[in-house]
């Protein structure tokens, strides 16, 4: 009669219930284990919540299935709704990582190496808002050479074929860098196609026929490899880039 009443966790749990059974263990959503435990535990389930808060993001989990996940632990175990603090640290261990890879993508094709078609787009726009400090229309200061290659433009039939094209394309690009080894801009734009924005000037047409006879040596043989000038606008650029990302 003298002993003195458990006191309730501090996590929100009614009362700690020990450890958790092989099946409840089992039925509980995936990467909610050790939330689960903790729950059970009474021990506190802020860090497990931010350990499963970063799992789930980097396996491309959404923050609502998450946090549903969350709310099925919680009343699988406890009975009731998670609490504000496992709540909380469980969405902002998920933004976190989401934010780190958002901060850490890059302007370039993942499996080419070159610059996106959405890069190579916004480089052109430069080129075409320079005119008006510089004078000198965007026509006749840049142009785009383009590279064709026809094993990279066949149609898949599986993966290795696609990491196949994706490789050939990364090889084009390389040899495209060998001859535009200064700022220019080297985008993937298309299944099979590399577009480089380069400067028009006495150089381009020699640049091209060495690219041309170094293609020419190439293990992929090259379709065609051309100077394309740049249009009036930017508007119409785009409709030329698009042409060229479509062909």
């Amino acid at each position: 009669m003298f002993t003195t009443p458990r006191r309730r966790g501090t996590t929100g749990v009614p009362e700690a219930r020990g450890e958790l059974s092989s099946e409840q263990r089992a039925a509980l959503p995936p990467r909610f284990e050790a939330v689960g435990e903790a729950l059970a535990s009474g021990s506190g389930t802020v860090a497990a919540c931010e350990f499963a808060g970063a799992q789930l993001a980097r396996d491309g989990t959404s923050l609502a299935e998450s946090l549903d996940a969350l709310a099925t632990t919680s009343r699988m175990v406890s009975g009731g709704e998670p609490d504000h603090a496992a709540t909380r640290a469980l969405a902002v261990a998920w933004s976190d990582v989401m934010l780190g890879y958002v901060n850490a993508l890059s302007c370039d094709d993942p499996l080419t190496g070159l610059a996106s078609l959405a890069h190579l787009r916004s480089r052109i726009s430069d080129v075409y808002r320079a005119e008006d400090r510089h004078g000198t229309p965007a026509a006749d200061s840049h142009a785009l050479v383009v590279v064709s290659a026809p094993e990279a433009e066949a149609p898949p039939s599986g993966r290795d074929d696609a990491l196949t094209r994706a490789m050939a394309v990364a090889r084009l690009g390389d040899t495209a860098r060998t001859v535009f080894s200064g700022p220019e801009t080297i985008g993937h734009v298309g299944a099979g196609r590399v577009v480089v924005l380069a400067d028009r000037d006495e150089r381009i047409g020699r640049r091209v026929g060495l690219l041309r006879r170094m293609l020419d040596h190439a293990p992929d043989p090259v379709v065609r490899v051309w100077i394309e000038g740049l249009p009036p606008s930017d508007d119409a650029a785009g409709r030329l880039l698009d042409e060229l990302a479509r062909a």
